[in-house]
């Protein structure tokens, strides 16, 4: 696969398709199982509150790989990511009412840099609270 998106068709400021990704319990326990990270705080409300938790969070790896979605199904190529790092700002809530949690996130094109690769910026919210910080990846471009 190749970048389905040319360096040429976009500038500095070129929004990326926003999208909202649902989080449950069932969810984090399947990302458990997938992972091998069994951290009860995953998972385990009352072990959760104990060490000064709202609540059972998601794994910040899980919240990560889904930031990065946006990019990904942007540019139609997962390879096309060169670089993606992030710095946990605060956790993904996600309380056992049925409905879970929603990390929003969105990005945009912040530098064009040489070799037909852009810097994108992502911002990824859940309950009106910013969960990533720095969320940025560079992206080959074709």
């Amino acid at each position: 696969m190749t970048a389905k998106i040319g360096y040429d068709e976009v500038e500095v400021g070129t929004e990326l398709p926003a999208a909202s990704f649902l989080v449950t319990r069932d969810t984090l326990v399947r990302y458990a199982g997938a992972s091998g990270d069994f951290n009860p705080i995953h998972w385990n409300e009352r072990f959760a509150r104990e060490v000064g938790l709202p609540d059972v969070i998601a794994h910040g790896m899980f919240t990560m790989a889904e930031a990065i979605r946006v990019v990904t199904d942007w540019v139609g190529d997962p390879a096309a990511v060169v670089e993606y790092g992030v710095r946990f700002t605060k956790p993904v809530v996600v309380p056992d009412d049925g409905q879970g949690a929603v990390i929003e996130v969105s990005g945009k094109v912040a530098v064009k840099l040489d070799d037909k690769r852009v810097r994108v910026d992502l911002l990824a919210t859940s309950a009106g609270q910013k969960v990533l910080g720095m969320s940025r990846a560079v992206v080959q471009l074709s």
